[in-house]
């Protein structure tokens, strides 16, 4: 009987632990959305801003644009192919962070953690692609400003070679910038210091506190 009674005892002091372990992962998953959700908040300001700027941005580009090729010169063609590079390279921007702001607005903090883990990861990925789109224009704030009036036969030796070593440098840099966004390098800091700019900081907060949860439960 006394035997009996120790196991039913046992029974009741594990359904206990296994009830307060339940409220306590219920509590630690809500706490975990509502970290997230802010988090995600920062980036939905970021991208709302971020629209705003890059609209204007478009319009003085493309406003520059318009009235270069009205009163078209060659001597203008460095200038007219440059911005119109810089304005292509927006208008990516700009499509990219209409689509980061709907994707981060349509996640659904009461669905499964592995959904919400998949729609991090998507938005992840294309923050990255957008970041590395982005540093294909870098070449172009280096020739905007030449003009075949003068460049390169009005101008000395020591200028075309420092404008060459100028233009040479911010190519190798755009390509090497290109080639190493990736998601492998995440683990870098100044990797992550470059999306950061893209709303990446905000959007690892999140994905760090959805890790948490995970090794949480498998402990």
């Amino acid at each position: 009987m006394e035997e009996t009674n120790f196991v039913m005892l046992w029974k009741e002091h594990y359904e206990k632990i296994d009830q307060s372990l339940a409220i306590n992962k219920k509590l630690l998953r809500e706490l975990t959305n509502q970290k997230a959700e802010y988090a995600m908040q920062s980036l939905v300001r970021h991208k709302q801003r971020g629209i705003i700027a890059v609209i204007v941005y478009l319009i003085i580009l493309g406003l520059l644009l318009f009235f270069s090729i009205a009163d078209y010169k060659p001597e203008k063609a460095y200038f007219v192919f440059s911005v119109m590079a810089i304005f292509l390279v927006n208008i990516k921007a700009i499509y990219d962070y209409i689509k980061h702001l709907t994707w981060a607005k349509r996640i659904n903090y009461n669905g499964s953690v592995t959904d919400i883990q998949q729609q991090l990861s998507k938005l992840q990925f294309s923050i990255i692609s957008h970041a590395r789109i982005m540093c294909l224009q870098f070449p172009f704030f280096t020739t905007f400003y030449l003009s075949n009036k003068w460049f390169p036969h009005e101008v000395g030796m020591g200028y075309i070679l420092f404008q060459v070593l100028l233009t040479g440098s911010f190519t190798y840099l755009s390509y090497w910038l290109y080639k190493n966004h990736t998601i492998k390098n995440l683990n870098k800091k100044w990797f992550r210091n470059m999306i950061a700019g893209s709303g990446g900081k905000s959007l690892l907060k999140a994905m760090d506190f959805y890790k948490e949860l995970e090794e949480f439960k498998n402990n």
